[in-house]
């Protein structure tokens, strides 16, 4: 299995913080943003990763990660999003490296210390997703469920959200992802959406959800970014005090 981290766009929520930097290179206290998701997947047993950037600052990806090693990363490769075009969109431009092989894709402002080692090692096909409960689940796609607990349709950031689990930005997939991606139709804001994708899983029966255990959060706001700071901080400095 590779891993795909996506790290585009333009970073526009956190404007002035992004008109020199790629948002995933932000500082998260002391460490780059995009640092946090790497570790997520190595501390899952990947170890081959594409990281897939864009926009006027994706050079620096390389003079901050290099070729990885140094982050436990046996082979890192590169793939430029051209254009803004939704996250399915740029999750195609990893298949490259990635064709006929399982994907593990996580948002470049994921920050969590979940692990998912396991699910790694038991993930055989179609696709799961992680899954978290937060106080403002408008701003993700969210699912909504039935009697049972099976997810029945996954809705992108709905004014009247059916239940209070985000999709994370975490996803396994298996070979047929990028089939998939190339039969999406633009959504209204005219991107190529993962909540689409997931709901082609879905119709066929083949999408299977995670609670996501431990700290989660996306930094993609003032506000976010902020606390995620302060929770890495809060385990840096507990761990100097054991």
């Amino acid at each position: 299995m590779l891993g795909v981290i996506l790290a585009g766009g333009l970073g526009t929520r956190l404007m002035p913080l992004t008109l020199i930097i790629n948002k995933h290179l932000l500082p998260v206290y002391d460490r780059p943003m995009i640092f946090y998701p790497i570790q997520t997947l190595v501390k899952a047993g990947i170890k081959d990763i594409v990281v897939v950037t864009g926009g006027p600052h994706a050079g620096n990806f390389i003079h901050v990660l290099r070729d990885g090693k140094d982050l436990g990363i046996e082979h890192l490769y590169y793939a430029y999003q051209a254009q803004e075009g939704g996250i399915a969109q740029a999750l195609s431009c990893a298949e490259p490296y990635c064709r006929g092989k399982k994907v593990a894709v996580i948002l470049g402002d994921n920050c969590t210390d979940a692990e998912i080692a396991q699910d790694v090692q038991e993930f055989t096909e179609g696709a799961r997703i992680f899954l978290k409960k937060v106080p403002d689940p408008e701003r993700f796609g969210v699912p909504a469920f039935d009697g049972e607990g099976r997810i029945t349709k996954i809705i992108e950031k709905p004014a009247s959200p059916p239940s209070d689990f985000a999709v994370t930005g975490l996803y396994l997939y298996d070979e047929t992802v990028f089939d998939r991606i190339k039969d999406l139709k633009p959504s209204a804001r005219g991107e190529f959406e993962v909540t689409d994708l997931n709901n082609s899983y879905l119709r066929d029966g083949n999408l299977e959800w995670v609670e996501l255990q431990g700290f989660w959060k996306d930094a993609g706001t003032f506000e976010t970014l902020f606390e995620v700071g302060a929770y890495w901080r809060s385990i840096k400095v507990g761990k100097e005090r054991e």
